[in-house]
């Protein structure tokens, strides 16, 4: 029995480690971003918010306004202090064109379980997917399992495998439902960047 179960475990690591290595590599990331920033005379207007962002928000998609959230005190008017491990995102419901998340998908717990019992990763998901627009893009850049830059730093308590996004949060399995994710994303692309997945999300 023991040795099934190990066979099993097996397969699973080397699907995961199979789908990296067969997943589009990049090296420039500039061609990457132009493929979905809309076109100029489409983009008037338009804003972002960058999750995590320290002292300055980054804008790959080039957008009008754009905006951050850290967990720091800022003295950037545009850069809002929450702690989305506990809070929501300080926007309004569908606000945003793209939200994006540089190395900090892997900084928020999956599960809190004081005082009771919360699926933080989920709701943080639940909460991008309120906040952008119909049609709004998230971008999430993070490292990737299996290798060791998704384990090496100890203040990264949510690894993410090839098949996280695309699998609970996408608009086809929706497994994230049974944890009481709300929202439906369509996966536009997944690539590998060094050690990093990037995937784009679009709301549906």
């Amino acid at each position: 029995m023991r040795l099934v179960k190990y066979f099993k475990t097996l397969k699973i690591m080397f699907r995961s480690l199979s789908h990296i290595v067969d997943m589009e590599e990049i090296d420039d990331l500039e061609p990457f971003y132009s493929r979905f920033r809309a076109k100029v005379s489409e983009n008037a207007n338009s804003s972002t918010l960058d999750l995590g962002c320290g002292d300055v928000p980054r804008n790959p998609f080039k957008a009008d306004l754009h905006y951050g959230i850290d967990i720091r005190d800022s003295s950037n008017p545009n850069i809002a202090r929450a702690d989305l491990a506990q809070e929501g995102i300080p926007h309004g419901d569908a606000s945003i064109n793209y939200i994006t998340a540089f190395d900090f998908i892997e900084h928020v717990p999956r599960v809190v379980y004081l005082p009771q019992i919360r699926y933080s990763f989920i709701e943080l998901m639940n909460e991008v997917y309120r906040v952008l627009t119909p049609g709004g893009l998230f971008l999430a850049q993070t490292p990737v399992y299996p290798f060791s830059a998704c384990f090496t730093d100890p203040t990264h308590i949510n690894p993410i495998t090839s098949e996280t996004f695309s699998q609970y949060f996408d608009d086809q399995r929706q497994w994230g439902r049974m944890y009481g994710f709300k929202g439906a994303f369509k996966v536009e692309s997944q690539v590998r960047h060094s050690t990093h997945l990037i995937s784009v999300l679009r709301k549906v």
